[in-house]
């Protein structure tokens, strides 16, 4: 699955000729593909947020009771044709889904960045991925993270793909790998690390052009709790998919967020976890796309434009037949 959605990505790029568009065009693409999953979900979330008043009113009831609270609260669900697990069991469905498409998009940014290693060692200037202002897509869109790969980025990379690419090589080794006497079980997982080191100070040592860009610029380092963040020579980018992911997230959460208070409604320990999950998946959201490359930052974003936009237009379709069945339950009792 990851291998078939890594060449629908590829071929997407070999159609568009930008690989920063095609991720656009495939995480579009995959979103519209869950629709009917989050379709499913809003609309059991909505059912569940109606019954709230009659499992309020149960839970005052048999509070004393929790067994027959049980029993009540399933006779409820029975008679109203409500599955409790149908506003969290598609969502549960998409996470399998989006994983693999992560997967993918690493394997493509993987695979890229040791084509770019492969160029840096033959003491050539690599060919990068620009998209808008971010000068190599497969690094982080960051002011203290080099357009060029860095020590941290390459320690990313799998085993196997290493192995791969050493093999690729053959006979004919890079320049700056040539005095290095590596061989098949320095990729081995025991000695890769020792080996990426060994890579990149050949790289830092050989090709000054390298070694200049991924130098720090005196004068702009800032010590924080957890870590320490320097601004680099040939800076990547300006931040700007990171701080939108977080925004995106922010509003995303203010758009579904009236219906999962409703659906905590009575529920404080839910309500609690709502309020909390407001504010953590936007900082996880910066952090994450903080640290990993702006092709993930790039579909996290697109990702959640694309979800608000889903959200607005279920939201109005749902809001529809519910003003429908309304008036029609009106003319019922008239």
């Amino acid at each position: 699955m990851n291998e078939a959605l890594f060449n629908f990505l590829a071929w997407i790029n070999s159609w568009v000729g930008s690989w920063g568009w095609a991720m656009v065009i495939f995480t579009i693409l995959i979103r519209l593909v869950l629709t009917p999953l989050d379709f499913k979900s809003r609309a059991g979330m909505r059912k569940t947020a109606a019954l709230q008043p009659k499992m309020a009113e149960l839970q005052k009831k048999y509070a004393n009771d929790k067994e027959k609270l049980n029993q009540k609260t399933a006779e409820l669900y029975k008679k109203e044709g409500v599955n409790p697990m149908s506003s969290c069991l598609p969502l549960l469905l998409t996470w399998p889904i989006l994983i693999i498409v992560f997967s993918a998009m690493r394997t493509a940014a993987n695979q890229e960045l040791l084509s770019q290693l492969t160029q840096i060692l033959n003491n050539e200037t690599p060919r990068m991925e620009p998209f808008l202002w971010i000068k190599n897509l497969w690094m982080p869109d960051s002011l203290f993270s080099p357009a060029w790969p860095d020590l941290g980025t390459l320690r990313q990379i799998p085993a196997d793909l290493w192995k791969s690419w050493y093999a690729g090589l053959g006979d004919t080794l890079p320049v700056l790998m040539q005095d290095l006497n590596l061989n098949a079980e320095s990729f081995d997982t025991a000695n890769l690390q020792a080996t990426i080191q060994a890579l990149q100070a050949a790289m830092a040592n050989g090709n000054a052009a390298y070694a200049n860009a991924i130098s720090a610029n005196g004068g702009w380092t800032f010590n924080l709790f957890i870590t320490k963040l320097t601004l680099v020579n040939e800076y990547n980018g300006y931040m700007i998919l990171p701080i939108l992911s977080a925004v995106t997230q922010i509003v995303m959460t203010k758009i579904t967020g009236t219906q999962q208070q409703n659906t905590s409604a009575g529920n404080d320990q839910a309500a609690a976890t709502s309020k909390m999950m407001t504010w953590f998946f936007p900082i996880f959201s910066l952090v994450i796309c903080f640290g990993y490359s702006s092709a993930f930052a790039l579909y996290w974003v697109t990702g959640n434009l694309v979800m608000m936009g889903q959200t607005m237009i279920i939201n109005k379709i749902l809001d529809d037949r519910e003003k429908k069945a309304q008036t029609a339950g009106e003319g019922t009792v008239k």
